[in-house]
């Protein structure tokens, strides 16, 4: 896998990276799909996010079936990178996550979740909240471990960006590693702020307009997911790699990452 060694590379930093910002924890998980095998997904065996080596990488089909090296179990929930793959050919990185401000929003219909900040505003305007109950009962443990339950998950999901997974955690989606981080990342802020802006009176949120919401994510470049990539470089110590942006396109695959 020596070829793949920047895309491990970044793989493992985007776990450090998550869990530092308290998306992941001991649980949770971010994949990318395979640079030169579209119908295959790169992520690690079942490990906790800060403890994740380039040895941990495993490689599976779209159906969640593990191909070549098995350094150890897999996560049991990969079926969800499986089916959002084979549902969304644009989609090069997903994490799963328990975002502990964002569960909130999963389980009422008090407040719905919405970006109120403008660098919130690529979480979207639409978030559905998957709901295991409705199709597969009350004898869940919640948890989706097989390819049926992850295929009604990219239902729901559809073309946004997030799907709330009730009493449960999270999805987020995105053409690239570094921008599902930044996704992910703001929409953990945007939920810890809307729960703040909630207890200051009764009067209503106002939340980003979806003109707002198409302007600011229309616009976003790749300079803003390299400022906060850098950062959080930095932060989780890991050696940061500038990538090249092509608008439109994403991260040049050059050095391992996805036009």
């Amino acid at each position: 896998m020596d070829d793949l060694t920047p895309v491990l590379e970044d793989l493992i930093t985007a776990n450090r990276i998550l869990a530092h910002e308290k998306v992941l924890d001991s649980f949770g998980h971010v994949s990318i799909r395979h640079p030169q095998k579209p119908d295959r997904f790169l992520l690690s065996r079942a490990r906790a996010p800060q403890m994740v080596q380039a040895d941990d990488i495993m490689e599976f089909t779209l159906d969640g079936t593990s191909v070549g090296r098995e350094p150890g179990k897999p996560y049991s929930e990969r079926f969800i990178h499986a089916a959002l793959y084979e549902a969304r050919p644009e989609v090069n990185a997903v994490v799963h996550n328990h975002s502990p401000s964002v569960i909130p929003f999963s389980v009422t219909n008090k407040c719905r979740m919405r970006p109120i900040m403008h660098m919130c505003a690529p979480i979207g305007g639409d978030i559905p909240t998957w709901d295991i109950r409705d199709k597969f009962g009350d004898r869940t443990n919640l948890l989706v471990t097989d390819l049926a339950m992850a295929r009604d998950l990219a239902k729901c999901l559809g073309q946004n960006t997030v799907a709330l997974m009730r009493g449960h955690g999270s999805t987020v989606v995105a053409r690239d590693l570094r921008e599902v981080v930044f996704t992910s990342v703001y929409m953990e802020l945007n939920a810890n702020l809307l729960m703040q802006s909630l207890t200051l009176g009764e009067g209503e949120v106002t939340y980003l307009s979806d003109g707002e919401i198409e302007a600011i994510t229309k616009g976003r470049a790749g300079f803003t997911f390299e400022r906060g990539w850098e950062n959080w470089c930095n932060k989780v110590g890991r050696a940061y790699v500038a990538r090249e942006w092509v608008a439109g396109e994403g991260f040049s695959r050059t050095d391992g990452n996805f036009r």
